[in-house]
């Protein structure tokens, strides 16, 4: 029995669905977003609603499992739940090793990320997974939360848990148009005028899915593995975006004065409204923040192991968001 947290999630839903057409047995959780119609009637999968901050109903769900995917978390660059995040990715993750020590389950593979890997000093030196968590301005409270989780997972691999660890870079994929990685497609279809001169790490959705399997399914533990196909600067993939809806791209450049009164505004406009920020402080920081990522470690260990073109993964989500939104 195959457990997977955050499984109505978009990263979660993509893996239920990759193993369910395996044909293996899976216990799916979800905690305030239940699973669509489409997800729910997948064959092999049995959901459950869990709270996992509740030990209880973590114990509950455990029975019979043997292999956990976790990668339930809470995303939020929202100043006001920042607190709740702190909490709420740790403490989870302590529930789950905990409990994964008692069941003594065979393997778990657990979805951390980029942003819970320490900023290099050195602008023009890659980051790799040896690079040790550190003050900097662009950290950002989920890379944080992240963080925290992490050690929880490396102290049950210290208590005998077989773990590994991925740290993907921004996942991009079909999902939902109004939320998470798969929103950019929306405001880039609104045709959002300013880019900066920010970098990181990106990836295909599918491929993390692929990537997880062959993880659980391999003699590799207690390691992590950062997961990405390269790393671009925003504003190509937002022009690459553009270009795959006959949009117009980002073409003004937005410095720090001007997304420091963005995320301003952003917030006035919160209070006013009583709607979420749209730019927050960190996320204006961390679009001019340049982070180049060495994928090469997970490479090394699945040298026949490729990537999906991020230009084939934004052509396929265009294709995607049109259809769903009837985009002429």
């Amino acid at each position: 029995m195959i457990l997977i947290t955050g499984a109505s999630g978009f990263l979660g839903g993509h893996l239920v669905r990759h193993l369910s057409a395996k044909g293996q047995r899976i216990r799916a959780l979800y905690h305030v977003n239940a699973p669509d119609n489409k997800l729910k009637t997948l064959p092999g999968v049995e959901w459950k609603k869990c709270d996992l901050l509740d030990i209880y109903d973590v114990e509950e769900v455990f029975e019979g499992v043997t292999h956990v995917y976790h990668c339930a978390a809470m995303v939020t660059f929202d100043p006001a739940q920042h607190e709740q995040m702190l909490h709420f990715n740790p403490e989870s993750t302590t529930n789950i090793v905990n409990q994964a020590l008692v069941q003594g389950i065979t393997k778990m593979v657990y979805v951390s990320s980029v942003s819970a890997i320490g900023r290099t000093d050195e602008p023009q030196k890659l980051i790799t997974e040896e690079e040790e968590w550190g003050e900097s301005q662009y950290n950002s409270a989920y890379g944080l939360s992240k963080y925290l989780a992490e050690t929880e997972l490396w102290r049950g691999i210290g208590e005998g848990l077989n773990a590994v660890i991925i740290n993907p870079g921004i996942i991009l994929g079909a999902g939902n148009w109004n939320k998470g990685s798969a929103q950019l497609m929306t405001v880039v279809n609104n045709e959002f005028p300013f880019y900066t001169k920010g970098v990181t790490a990106w990836v295909d959705v599918e491929d993390v899915v692929k990537i997880m399997v062959l993880l659980m399914e391999s003699k590799f533990e207690s390691e992590r593995y950062i997961i990405s196909c390269g790393n671009h600067p925003y504003k190509d993939i937002f022009t690459s975006m553009a270009s795959e809806l006959n949009k117009k791209p980002p073409r003004i450049y937005a410095n720090n004065m001007i997304t420091g009164l963005a995320w301003r505004a952003s917030s006035l406009l919160s209070g006013l409204t009583n709607k979420n920020k749209v730019i927050t402080r960190e996320t204006a920081l961390n679009a001019h923040s340049v982070s180049a990522y060495d994928n090469s470690k997970f490479l090394t260990a699945f040298p026949n192991f490729s990537y999906t073109p991020l230009k084939q993964t934004i052509s396929q989500m265009a294709k995607e968001f049109t259809k769903a939104n009837k985009v002429k």
